[in-house]
């Protein structure tokens, strides 16, 4: 389901009917072949994984599916890898192929897919390949990728002309107009505050626009004049504009246009992940291209640090410089780099390619999402750069799992990731890519060091399963026998299969350690690394906050659809579990109605005491009271409230300025007559009822559930007359919602006799105290939550003629759920997983990257990390967000000790001393001087176990009337520690 958001239907649909064949399974292959299984769907589509190479030792470092008893018994790596990637997805046919495939193999073959994918093939081949692909109609759409050492390259071809029905994926923008001009060209004003983040060429449709009615249904191309307007043609011949009016965004399909991987390798179209190196897609073109001459010429790789190699390729690739178009530069830290490592392989950069990858298969069989055109280069030289005077023997392979990654960064480095001590927070898709990551580099596998810590307390669900691949059906919950699995549970036993050590505790992360922190939504991902001394903090910058719908508009005005599922939600929230959790809070509190009673009638106040009694009162106590009660709800909710708010406001009503009352974005409520022959109105009072059943412990069967018992029990319902309100309707947008409504003298003399007749009734029971709050649950189709939801929110919409929005919708808006899709995350965790590296070495600020990518669109961004701002005190002294001073006392330590130590250490002499929000010394403030000879034991007063006291210190400032310079947070232990 969280793909599906992602996806659509239509191109979920398209996918069930694919097939596609992938040549190459080793550590790039693998990754392509297990997201590639994870997101197509249904029994139609298919998956052929070929390869032609037996498993080696080296494969058990870069392959996650191969296991020892695979090298041991020589399996091939297809046959091997098969049930693994079979496994991840029971929906979708795979097939082990181990049939030859080179310059000499007949391709006709090839015809059955839809994509082909080729890795670890030669680029003869390659070509070849493509040509035969280009040239079938429909074309088969071609993608190659490879990753030698630090760098690696992604190609696709889909054909002379590839239609994109959707290029980005986003939901269409909707905007409420405040303004028509009448001229040549119209200008389209949006309403205050919304800027409509369009641009220039996109089309729109009208509807709702009063006064230039022509422009209703009708679509026109678009003209950005600033973000809160555009131009839309000739508008000068239309009537007037008077009010209202939404603009929605059309999707138009997009044509896209491909080169052959022949022509494309002369004159490449590259995409630029790093602005700070435009250069360098072309010059790691250039050096791939010198690889595979070479590769052709030899007959094998360069060999490992070998510097005669990398002369030779650095000749090669000067020659094929001169052949291409462009002619770029040759960068030779580049070729010599690929040259001395690329026999080497790096698992996660695998894993960042194989993300971007599988995406692009994605988009070939859908024509959902803008296509890699037509290249991406991406290079991890900021690894190995430093290591320029490691000596050769580092790189040289010692016959373990880890000679693939030995060759690209070291012995040493190697051994830093076995010893390194790892926290992760969350085993969700981006936690199990992570940890795949993290055993194919030895992270925690050290023989007396190393350690990973997981953290993860949440329980498996269905939803997971399309993306967070350690996981499998009989994992959820309780699926198939009576133990929940929690997510830390199940990774360690996966992980088992490729040895490495995981352990399990609550341990948080010790203070000043590195972070790397990253996220995922839909296609989009972000990385970000913050290490401490070197980058800014992860707290340094703040998201802008989310836009809050104001209170009057749920309540009183919706204008979207998201307004009416918010509305039905906070329904669901009051009525189900707030409500219920004040009911037993309050008889818990007070364990007898007589008590409550006799305590209200002699005068006392009791909190929540009116609405506790007036839920007693009205409690239903069996089915056909369930289903009287929701009928009634549903004429309150979805007629009495517009009749109320049409009494308050006629259609008529103007502002103070002459305008409308009821103009965009309000939109006036018209009452909905009950229809049981409506699905949409019948469903409402069946969830209801059962949600009231479920809250008030009141049992039903089946037949309580059928058409026949529901009608028979509404037909006899008696439903309240309306009766107009005088009370004040909120129309202020900034307003709060109140935390308590006031209860009057009247209402609560109705609540003692409403209380005396229960008790007299025996309805106030022991059993009758209780209720059963529900906490809402959206991956549940059987509990109804959903269906309420869905319900309520289209009959408030119907109210309020906004267009309604189906159950998926609503289930993702109501449940807030965050689109996922295993390219994006198998992506991100590669990238997070390269820094790791970066750290564990130690590198300087300027090696590291953050990175942004959609890769829907795609793009992807790299910058450097922002370097830690330091604060300047005077004469030389600063200080970072990362700095603490420490100053050690005894047990006779003054204040003024304390100041004279700081100065004596620091070199500056603290003129205020704060704790907290505390002030233990403010010279200026009367008393404050004495207090110097006040011991900090005196002045702090800590607790017996309490060895050290966080303070914040400032100083004068150089200039009399400016404010005093900040300084560092400062520790001062009481007593001197031991080391």
């Amino acid at each position: 389901s969280r793909q599906r958001y992602v996806l659509g239907d239509t191109a979920m649909q398209k996918m069930a009917q694919s097939h596609v064949f992938l040549s190459g399974i080793g550590g790039l292959g693998v990754e392509i072949g297990k997201l590639g299984n994870i997101y197509l769907k249904r029994h139609r589509c298919a998956l052929t994984v070929h390869d032609t190479k037996h498993c080696t030792k080296w494969d058990l470092g870069i392959n996650f599916f191969i296991h020892e008893d695979d090298v041991t018994s020589q399996r091939n790596r297809a046959e091997a890898t098969l049930p693994r990637i079979a496994e991840l997805n029971p929906y979708v046919h795979v097939a082990a192929s181990t049939v030859p495939l080179d310059e000499t193999t007949d391709l006709s073959f090839l015809k059955h897919y839809q994509c082909v994918i080729l890795t670890e093939v030669s680029l003869l081949l390659q070509k070849k390949i493509n040509d035969f692909c280009h040239a079938q109609q429909p074309p088969i759409k071609f993608i190659s990728a490879d990753v030698y050492g630090v760098c690696s390259r992604l190609f696709c071809d889909f054909g002379d002309e590839f239609e994109v029905l959707d290029t980005t994926g986003e939901e269409p923008k909707e905007i409420f107009i405040s303004n028509i001009t009448q001229s040549n060209p119209g200008i389209v004003t949006c309403l205050e505050n919304h800027p409509h983040r369009l641009e220039t060429g996109q089309f729109l449709t009208f509807r709702e626009v009063n006064g230039m009615s022509c422009l209703n249904g009708s679509t026109h191309q678009i003209t950005v004049v600033s973000p809160y307007s555009f131009s839309i043609g000739d508008t000068s011949e239309m009537e007037p504009y008077l009010h209202g009016g939404i603009a929605v965004q059309v999707k138009t399909p997009k044509m896209c246009y491909f080169e052959r991987l022949e022509k494309q390798i002369t004159n490449p179209l590259c995409l630029v992940a790093d602005f700070s190196k435009p250069e360098a897609p072309l010059q790691i073109h250039v050096a791939m291209l010198a690889l595979n001459h070479f590769q052709e010429n030899f007959g094998r790789a360069p060999n490992i640090g070998c510097l005669q190699d990398a002369e030779e390729m650095q000749k090669i690739a000067m020659s094929i410089s001169e052949t291409l178009e462009n002619k770029p530069q040759v960068n030779g830290d580049v070729v010599k780099w690929l040259s001395r490592t690329a026999q080497g392989f790096l698992p996660p950069l695998a894993a960042a390619v194989g993300g971007v990858a599988s995406q692009e298969v994605l988009k070939a069989v859908t024509g959902k999402f803008s296509p890699l055109q037509q290249w991406l280069y991406i290079d991890v030289l900021d690894i190995v750069t430093p290591l320029e005077k490691v000596g050769s023997e580092e790189f040289l392979p010692r016959g373990d799992r880890y000679d693939a990654l030995r060759a690209c960064i070291g012995d040493s480095l190697c051994q830093k990731l076995h010893d390194l001590n790892v926290f992760l927070v969350g085993c969700g898709a981006i936690g199990c890519e992570m940890l795949k990551n993290f055993a194919l580099l030895g992270v925690g596998t050290g023989q007396d060091k190393g350690l990973v810590t997981i953290t993860d307390p949440d329980l498996i669900e269905k939803s997971n399963l399309n993306r967070q691949f350690l996981f499998r059906p009989h994992h959820i919950q309780n699926t198939y026998s009576d133990e929940f699995y929690t997510k830390q549970d199940v990774i360690v036993t996966a992980l088992d299969n490729v040895e490495a050590r995981r352990y399990i505790d609550s341990r948080c992360v010790a203070n000043l350690r590195p972070l790397i922190d990253s996220g995922t939504m839909g296609t989009k991902g972000h990385t970000e690394v913050i290490v401490p001394h070197l980058t800014e903090s992860y707290n340094s910058h703040r998201d802008p906050p989310e836009e809050e719908i104001p209170f009057c508009t749920l309540k009183s005005f919706p204008a979207a659809i998201e307004h009416t599922i918010q509305w039905a939600r906070d329904k669901f929230e009051s009525s189900f579990s707030h409500k219920p959790s004040l009911f037993n809070k309050f008889w818990q509190t007070y364990p007898s109605a007589e008590e409550v009673l006799q305590r209200i009638k002699s005068g006392e106040s009791l909190e929540g005491c009116f609405h506790v009694i007036k839920t007693l009162s009205r409690r239903p106590r069996s089915w056909t009271q369930c289903v009287e009660l929701a009928r009634v709800k549903f004429e309150k909710y979805f007629s009495h409230k517009a009749l109320q708010l049409l009494h308050s406001f006629p259609l008529d009503t103007r502002l103070k300025d002459g305008s409308l009352f009821w103009q965009s974005p309000k939109r006036p409520p018209f009452p909905v007559k009950f229809e049981f022959n409506d699905p949409l109105h019948y469903g409402f009072i069946v969830s209801t009822a059962k949600l009231f059943a479920t809250v008030y412990c009141v049992p039903f069967t089946e037949k309580d559930l059928s058409e026949e018992t529901i009608l028979g029990i509404i037909s006899s319902v008696k439903v309240p007359e309306f009766r107009p309100s005088n009370k004040v309707v909120q129309t202020d947008e900034t307003a709060r919602k109140p935390d308590h409504i006031p209860v009057s003298s009247e209402d609560e003399r109705n609540a003692i006799f409403q209380l005396e007749k229960s008790i007299l009734s025996n309805e106030a029971l022991e059993t009758d105290l209780q209720m059963k709050p529900i906490s809402f649950e959206k991956d549940d189709d059987s509990n109804g939550h959903i269906d309420f939801v869905t319900a309520a929110s289209n009959l408030r919409a119907k109210m309020y003629n906004i267009e309604p929005a189906d159950r998926f919708k609503t289930k993702r808006i109501a449940g807030k759920i965050i689109p996922a899709i295993a390219t994006a995350t198998a992506a991100v965790s590669g990238l997070v997983a390269l820094e790791l590296i970066k750290v564990v070495g130690g590198y300087p600020a300027d090696a590291y990257k953050n990175c942004f990518l959609n890769l829907a669109i795609p793009i992807m961004v790299f910058t450097e990390t922002a370097e830690v701002r330091r604060t300047e005190i005077r004469n030389g002294i600063s200080f970072t967000i990362w700095d603490r001073w420490t100053i050690y006392g005894k047990e006779d330590f003054t204040l003024l000790d304390f100041i004279n130590a700081v100065r004596e250490k620091y070199g500056i002499e603290p003129t205020m001393v704060v704790q907290g929000v505390k002030m233990l010394y403010v010279p200026v403030m009367p008393g404050h001087i004495k207090r110097l000879k006040l011991t900090m034991q005196k002045l702090v007063k800590p607790s017996a176990d309490k060895k050290y006291v966080d303070l914040t210190v400032s100083f004068a400032p150089e200039t009399d009337g400016e404010e005093d310079l900040p300084g560092p947070p400062v520790r001062y232990y009481f007593v001197q520690e031991d080391n």
